[in-house]
C-alpha cells in the first residue's frame, strides 16, 4: 500500500496509456499529478480504504488502480473500448503491488453494473463532442454508491449543482485544474492544450425529516 501522494504520482505515471485514442469517446490520458491530488484527497477523507469502488469509464485505469493502491478493498473497472481494456489489464498486471487485491475488468457498457458500492470515481468524457455525454455518467453514479468523485469541465458548475440536487446529492467538495490535454489527434494544434477542469465530490444527502410518509 502506498503512503504518500507523491509515490502515488510516480507509481501513476509509469502507468501504460491509450495506444490509438478515440476522439469520438474523448479519450485523453489523466495526467498522474491531477490523479493523485485528487485521490490522496479521497483516501484522506476515509472514502477509499477498505471500499468497494467502481471505476466507470475507466479507460487504461489510473483512478482505479489509484484506489488499489491506497488500500481499496475491491474495484470494479469498468470500460467498453477492448483495447483500452487491454492496457487496462497489463497496467494491472506489471503492478505487484496489487497483486493480491481484489480488481474485477468488465468491458462493456456502465448502464450494465447493477451492484452497489461505497465510492465511484470516474473522468468520463466532457460533452465536447458527444453531447451529454457526462450527465449520463453522473446519473448512473448516483444510482451505484453515496459518494462520488467526478471530474467535469469547469464551466459545468450551474449544471453539476442542479442535477446532484435533483438526484438527491449534494457538492461536498471540489478541486480545480488546468487540465493538460496531450497533442494524440489530428486536429490538436498544439503538444499540450489545457483545459479548465475540476474534480467534484458529491454525497447523497439523507431524506428529509420534514418529508410527510405517503400511505400505502
Amino acid at each position: 500500500m502506498i503512503l504518500s501522494k507523491a509515490r502515488l504520482a510516480i507509481t501513476l505515471s509509469q502507468l501504460k496509456t491509450f495506444v490509438d485514442p478515440k476522439s469520438d469517446d474523448e479519450q485523453y490520458v489523466m495526467d498522474s499529478e491531477i490523479g493523485a491530488e485528487v485521490l490522496w484527497q479521497a483516501y484522506m477523507q476515509g472514502d477509499i480504504e477498505n471500499r468497494r469502488i467502481v471505476d466507470l469509464g475507466a479507460g487504461t485505469g489510473l483512478l482505479g488502480i489509484g484506489c488499489l493502491l491506497l488500500g481499496a478493498a475491491s474495484v470494479l473497472f469498468v470500460e467498453q473500448d477492448p483495447k483500452a481494456v487491454e492496457v487496462l489489464q497489463d497496467n494491472l498486471r506489471s503492478l505487484n503491488t496489487v497483486g493480491n487485491m481484489h480488481a474485477e475488468v468488465h468491458c462493456g457498457d456502465i448502464q450494465s453494473i447493477t451492484q452497489k458500492f461505497d465510492t465511484v470515481v470516474q473522468n468520463p468524457p466532457f460533452g465536447t463532442r458527444s453531447k451529454h455525454a457526462d450527465r449520463a455518467f453522473l446519473e448512473k453514479a448516483f444510482q451505484l454508491a453515496p459518494t462520488v468523485y467526478s471530474f467535469h469541465k469547469a464551466t459545468s458548475e450551474d449544471f453539476l449543482q442542479k442535477f446532484s440536487a435533483d438526484q438527491g446529492f449534494q457538492i461536498v467538495g471540489k478541486w480545480l485544474f488546468d487540465f493538460p490535454i496531450k497533442m494524440s489527434q489530428l486536429f490538436h494544434k498544439k503538444v499540450i492544450h489545457r483545459v479548465k477542469v475540476g474534480c467534484w465530490k458529491f454525497a447523497k444527502q439523507p431524506p428529509s425529516p420534514d418529508a410527510q410518509t405517503q400511505p400505502t
